[in-house]
């Protein structure tokens, strides 16, 4: 009949095509991202929290050793290359290289351009473990990571399929043990309130398939 609707079209298929980001973007997600992590690092640090991933183990050696965190952080890193060339292939390598000389250069000057007269150790906890999340998922979504843990994490989501967010929660679980000996009880449990920031902010948002770019 002539005043009939016609039968309303399938909706249409989402695109399967994954956008590739242009060098530009990757690079100011690779200052972005690396900047976010870095700040929350310096709150964790002002307040005396530790974390996880190789940010936490450079935190431990430069508690035992005095050596500057920048430099203890970049060379914890390095036999994680290999992995990560063997695995996520060479630009995620070059990436993740870059971002981890940044971030070791930025914990080392943060602390000369950003100081806090009063900083709450609560909010420490929470905003840091935010920003660290936010500045991991930014890297992430660029086929970029700070290197570490954070390549074997990206290594089990995409070869099993393993959330990233509850296997690097798992991981960083057994450095924060290793710190009981350097910090007090009180700040344990600020840090443990920082990496569950952190780790949500993963969870949740960092999925496999849900951000096809590359």
């Amino acid at each position: 009949m002539s005043g009939e609707r016609p039968p309303a079209a399938p909706p249409a298929k989402l695109s399967s095509r994954i956008f590739r980001h242009s060098r530009f973007e990757d690079a100011q997600a690779l200052i972005t991202g690396t900047l976010f992590v870095a700040l929350g690092v310096a709150l964790f640090k002002q307040v005396g929290m530790l974390t996880g991933g190789t940010v936490g183990i450079a935190f431990l050696m430069h508690y035992l050793s005095g050596w500057p965190f920048g430099a203890l952080f970049f060379c914890i890193n390095l036999p994680f290359y290999w992995l990560a060339w063997q695995r996520m292939g060479a630009a995620f390598t070059v990436k993740t290289v870059l971002a981890v000389a940044l971030m070791a250069v930025l914990a080392e000057v943060l602390p000369r351009w950003l100081q806090f007269a009063e900083l709450n150790a609560l909010f420490a906890a929470i905003a840091g473990g935010l920003l660290i999340g936010a500045g991991m998922l930014i890297l992430f979504r660029h086929r970029a990571s700070l290197g570490g843990l954070n390549v074997l994490v990206l290594y089990l989501q995409e070869r099993y399929g393993w959330r990233a967010g509850y296997v690097q929660a798992g991981l960083d679980a057994l450095i924060l043990l290793c710190g009981l000996s350097f910090v007090s009880w009180d700040r344990i449990g600020l840090s443990l309130l920082g990496m569950a920031a952190i780790n949500a902010a993963l969870a949740i948002n960092h999925r496999p398939g849900r951000y096809m770019a590359a």
